[in-house]
């Protein structure tokens, strides 16, 4: 596997940093321009294309990595309003990670069986094992969005009235913050990506789908319902981010308008926090030495 150009990893690592967010209570949504390009603007196409391919390069040496130690695992959450761009975000800058140190989950509406469960149950069972990478597609923090947003869902989960009180977010706030600290307690490094999309782009990646026949899967009626909530989504992610941005588990909001973009800053923070874990590859056990260096020798190698 080539190794990507250093000066293009520093210059990919830094686009990351101005859309991190580690601490609760500062965060304001409208200091984050979705249209933002980090002033890449003027860059050629193909030059942006480059510099995804040496993050994405170096982001598969570093899984690899990660898998063959098998003492981390890293957690990846994805956020957004609907055509904001999470799949294809996902799709590029995974692209080069070995698919068996890599899950992907995709939290649509709860089944039966899960709303028979707590909230958090879900979730809990897709967690990335030790050397592995998890991907969830949309994920707990649907609890303090659309449910927030949808008053009709909170009463579908069945919980009993007593337990529904104007403290009900501030205690669902509570327990993501402990369950994440839990987390990276326990190896596990999370990054939260909020994809912030402008309404009208949006709009019109809504009508892109509805005019080309092969995007027609990409639509329901269901989009239409959580655009006319916008005010209110905007509202929850806001607060969603404030309430539950740590050091161990930060938000990095991305300008989305630009998908360039939102896949160069995304593989941006991916990098960063693997680098920050100092990973090495295991070193061999003395058994396992004398055990290469017997099968060099039955194969005709060196001794």
């Amino acid at each position: 596997m080539a190794r990507p150009d250093k000066d293009a990893l520093k210059a990919l690592k830094k686009l990351a940093t101005p859309y991190c967010v580690t601490e609760r209570g500062a965060f304001r949504l409208k200091h984050v321009d979705p249209a933002d390009d980090g002033g890449l603007g003027d860059a050629t196409k193909s030059v942006a294309k480059e510099l995804l391919e040496d993050g994405v390069a170096h982001l598969a040496r570093l899984q690899d990595v990660l898998y063959a130690q098998g003492r981390w695992s890293l957690l990846l959450v994805f956020q957004a309003m609907d055509a904001a761009g999470k799949d294809s975000a996902i799709k590029h800058v995974m692209s080069g990670v070995n698919p068996q140190g890599c899950q992907v989950f995709s939290f649509k509406a709860p089944s039966h069986d899960e709303l028979a469960h707590d909230w958090l149950w879900r979730c809990v069972k897709a967690l990335p094992e030790r050397g592995r990478i998890g991907i969830f597609n949309r994920s707990y923090y649907e609890e303090v969005l659309a449910v927030r947003v949808h008053p009709s869902l909170l009463a579908a989960q069945k919980i009993p009235e007593a337990l529904i009180t104007k403290k009900i977010w501030d205690e669902r706030y509570q327990d993501i913050r402990g369950f994440e600290r839990h987390l990276a307690r326990s190896g596990t490094v999370i990054r939260k990506f909020f994809l912030h999309v402008s309404k009208k782009e949006q709009k019109k990646r809504f009508l892109e789908r509805l005019e080309d026949p092969d995007k027609h899967w990409k639509f329901s009626e269901g989009d239409l319902e959580q655009r006319a909530s916008w005010d209110g989504y905007m509202d929850a992610y806001e607060e969603m981010v404030r309430e539950t941005a740590a050091p161990h588990a930060p938000w990095v909001v991305v300008p989305a308008d630009n998908k360039w973009y939102t896949r160069m800053v995304v593989a941006a923070a991916i990098v960063d926090a693997l680098e920050g874990l100092d990973l090495e590859y295991p070193e061999p056990t003395p058994g396992q030495r004398r055990a290469i260096a017997k099968a060099r020798k039955e194969l005709g190698g060196r001794g």
